[in-house]
């Protein structure tokens, strides 16, 4: 027997397989002693099952040498994504077949399928073996006969010497039929046979693409065609929020596709916490359930998007519809899901870009209530002025009016008497000369620079940093020569090199000056960014500061300032 080859493409049923085998043998073995041990003579009743374990026990190293010598033949017969057929008179030493059938008319050592049916009617001095695929044997087994999600037949000149076991599948055995071992199905289902998702994986896996013409694929059509309902469905209900996911997805495409991102990154993180928190664990259904609803969703949002896209938006009246833009991009993404390598490249993004707009369209949604709550809050009302006050105001009001007109012709007059070329100034001094504005300080007022300016800035300095490392023969230091670096133009500078080509800036919220402390803590909080697979710094795009997680335990913000400005 081919060992290494039959664990090749079965190694994942291998140990399940032997403990069913054990349980198997351990409940089919013979009770009881032999009387010898009782009288001290040998028993009639006992000696023939002895002669027999005797004899299969003896077996062994015959079968041992045939596998041996079989081995050394090396002619296995081994097919992935087509059927693997051995003729009658004909010998091999393994037929194998993944993502096809194996049949064996002739006499070889294992019969072995991977997503397909295995046929046997000549001699298997081995083991004949299917996962996710049947079996039919009608002819002589020397060792084992296992399914594994799919059915057993044995037929009437079936001969099986060990066991024969069904997992997940039914049993079905010719009264003709001689088995030695023992017969076990475990989770005895019915599943009509594995053709047809042998037929998909020949016609649509194997080519990368969901969907194909061809015969058998009824159902994956089906299924198709389902959701395709169920999204224009979707948009029927929820168009006004189709149609703001849409438009998120069209004027914010960037931070679409890093929010669907850190979903994916954070769902992993996200239930790992729930568990460990034990009370949690209640919650996990229900994560997963809104993940799950949210790429329904998406995948709506993305259909609505395309059929815009291909409409240019002329539709009016019912047409302009979402409903009707996701039928319209429900036919257009059929039509690429059967075309091999890219139906699935399509099929995927759809999903990945669908949730993110969606994920993102909730973030903007909830920054926009919090905007909202913060601008309705009452303002407590002053007590009325008394009758004397508001006349004292309102002369006080009328004089100040007088004085400002008064102040204004003034300004007025001096303004263009010191734009007049030759002209003095009435304050004398002789003619007025135009000073450049002083620069304004760098505070945290200023815009705040974005997720993708400061990733560049920060991807200068690792190119930086990197070629300095190389050129110095340093390695495995670079993250840590780059905390360094950064901490150190955080304090010096107020911010690095890639910072000083594009014009940002490192400040303190409180308005203080950087100091030792808050540089280093803000390098050191940049490897707490970095370690959950750099969420921290993908935060930058959704936090209402534009802050990271770094500049958030520092208390800091980066900041776009004017082109030119000093450092210090």
């Amino acid at each position: 027997m081919n060992i290494s080859l039959l664990q090749r493409p079965a190694f994942f049923a291998v140990p399940l397989l032997s403990l069913l085998m054990a349980f198997g043998a351990q409940g089919a073995a013979p009770s009881g002693t032999s009387s010898t041990e009782e009288t001290g003579t040998p028993a009639a009743s006992a000696a023939a099952p002895a002669a027999d374990d005797s004899d299969w026990q003896d077996q062994a190293p015959q079968r041992a040498h045939r596998l041996r010598r079989s081995h050394r033949q090396d002619s296995d017969l081994v097919n992935v994504g087509h059927d693997s057929t051995l003729a009658e008179g004909q010998k091999s030493d393994s037929v194998v077949s993944i993502f096809g059938s194996s049949t064996s008319d002739g006499e070889t050592d294992d019969v072995v399928s991977v997503f397909g049916d295995t046929r046997v009617t000549g001699t298997v001095h081995d083991s004949a073996v299917a996962v996710v695929g049947d079996v039919y044997i009608d002819g002589k087994v020397e060792g084992n006969a296992v399914a594994v999600l799919g059915n057993m037949e044995l037929g009437p000149h079936a001969e099986v010497e060990g066991d024969v076991l069904a997992i997940g599948g039914t049993m079905r055995r010719d009264p003709a039929a001689v088995v030695h071992g023992g017969m076990q199905d475990y989770f005895s289902l019915d599943f009509g046979g594995a053709g047809w998702l042998r037929t998909w994986i020949h016609h649509c896996l194997l080519f990368g693409r969901p969907l194909a013409l061809a015969p058998g694929l009824g159902w994956a059509w089906g299924l198709a065609l389902s959701f395709l309902a169920l999204y224009a469905g979707l948009a029927l209900v929820f168009r006004d929020g189709i149609t703001r996911c849409v438009e998120t997805f069209e004027t914010q495409p960037g931070q679409s596709v890093l929010a669907a991102l850190m979903a994916m990154l954070l769902t992993p993180v996200l239930v790992v916490l729930l568990f460990i928190t034990v009370v949690g664990i209640a919650a996990v259904p229900f994560v997963v359930f809104g993940l799950f609803c949210a790429g329904l969703f998406g995948k709506a949002v993305m259909l609505a998007w395309l059929g815009r896209r291909v409409t240019d938006k002329r539709m009016v009246g019912p047409m302009s519809h979402p409903a009707v833009a996701v039928l319209i991009g429900g036919v257009l993404v059929t039509a690429l899901y059967l075309v091999p390598f890219i139906g699935f490249i399509v099929y995927k993004l759809l999903g990945v870009l669908g949730l993110g707009a969606v994920v993102y369209t909730l973030i903007l949604g909830a920054r926009a209530h919090q905007a909202a709550k913060a601008t309705n809050r009452p303002v407590p009302a002053s007590p009325p002025p008394s009758s004397a006050a508001a006349a004292g105001g309102a002369s006080a009001a009328a004089s100040a009016a007088s004085s400002g007109a008064a102040a204004a012709s003034g300004a007025s007059e001096a303004s263009s008497a010191a734009g007049s070329p030759g002209i003095a100034s009435p304050l004398g001094g002789g003619p007025s000369v135009a000073s450049a504005p002083p620069h304004s300080p760098i505070t945290a007022a200023l815009p705040r620079a974005g997720f993708w300016v400061r990733m560049i800035a920060l991807l200068l300095d690792a190119i930086l940093i990197g070629f300095l490392m190389s050129v110095l023969h340093i390695q495995h230091l670079e993250l840590l020569a780059l905390a360094a670096y950064g901490a150190v133009m955080w304090k010096t500078r107020g911010t690095t090199i890639g910072g000083i080509v594009l014009d940002l800036r490192v400040v303190r919220l409180d308005g203080r000056e950087i100091d030792w402390e808050t540089a280093i803590v803000r390098a050191l909080g940049c490897f707490l960014s970095l370690v959950v697979a750099g969420l921290g710094f993908f935060w930058i795009a959704f936090d209402h500061n534009s802050q990271g997680w770094h500049d958030k335990i520092a208390g800091t913000v980066v900041v776009r300032v004017a082109r030119g400005t000093p450092l210090i």
